[in-house]
């Protein structure tokens, strides 16, 4: 059988798919026992982001997932998947949670990008994400990532400064839509396939130039054989990076970014 081939826009348009399961999807197949925490004890609580702790198999985790919704009521409830920056602060405060009582970290990610909004720019949305990336680059516990989406921009990153980064095989990882590139670079938002392409922000590309560490395959996506082997493979990853050294593993997830690109510009 020949493999159906997609060009980068269909996997845009795959990735945006209404019929795609969210990041509480995820948490309710993999996990059990989810206690949601709220807030972030500054502004107030973002439903965008979903957080708490949970258990994985018999390991307990500190779960951090970007939620669109389903249907047009939870979509506009959680806005649309563009969090704000209490959404993120309360990601990160659960983070340093985790840090404190020695739990890894699992974040689902899925957004278009942070929510751009005159109010959250008053309340500091570039330094809730700075924020992010700078602690996350430091946390004392593993850090596990899966794109299961979109990942737009430094809304997904704010979420995805971990020991490992996946991505669901249709999913995209992009510093902008194609839809704005292609505004900018040609005052023409219809050329977004063509932008699309020229970004590289499939999970092919993103494997190439070593931004991630592994494609999910999305065979039976949604069935519970798709969530059962893809909590095996969580399993397995936080077996080994509890494993290491905090030292190391902090060590080792500074060089990871360190070399982000290194291998695609050699191959090129």
């Amino acid at each position: 059988m020949v493999k159906q081939q997609y060009t980068a826009f269909d996997q845009v348009k795959a990735a945006r798919s209404n019929n795609r399961p969210t990041g509480k999807d995820y948490i309710d197949h993999l996990c059990t026992g989810f206690l949601e925490f709220h807030g972030d004890r500054q502004a107030g609580d973002d439903k965008a982001i979903v957080a708490g702790v949970a258990y994985l198999g018999d390991r307990p985790v500190t779960v951090v997932a970007i939620e669109k919704g389903h249907g047009t009521k939870e979509r506009t409830m959680r806005n649309f998947g563009a969090p704000n920056p209490e959404g993120y602060r309360k990601a990160l405060r659960l983070m340093k949670q985790a840090e404190k009582f020695n739990r890894p970290v699992l974040c689902f990610v899925d957004t278009s990008g942070a929510y751009c909004g005159i109010e959250a720019e008053e309340r500091g949305q570039g330094q809730a994400i700075a924020e992010n990336l700078k602690e996350m680059m430091t946390l004392n516990v593993p850090i596990l990532s899966i794109l299961i989406g979109e990942g737009g921009s430094g809304g997904a990153l704010a979420l995805a400064v971990a020991d490992r980064v996946w991505m669901l095989e249709h999913a995209i990882y992009s510093v902008i839509s194609p839809e704005g590139c292609a505004s900018i670079l040609w005052k023409d938002a219809s050329k977004a396939p063509e932008a699309a392409q020229n970004l590289r922000i499939t999970a092919e590309d993103a494997l190439a130039f070593g931004v991630i560490e592994e494609i999910i395959s999305e065979q039976d996506l949604g069935k519970a054989s798709f969530y059962d082997g893809l909590r095996e493979k969580i399993q397995q990853e936080l077996n080994d990076l509890c494993a290491m050294e905090k030292d190391h593993l902090k060590q080792a997830r500074y060089l990871r970014f360190r070399q982000i690109g290194t291998k695609g510009m050699e191959e090129g």
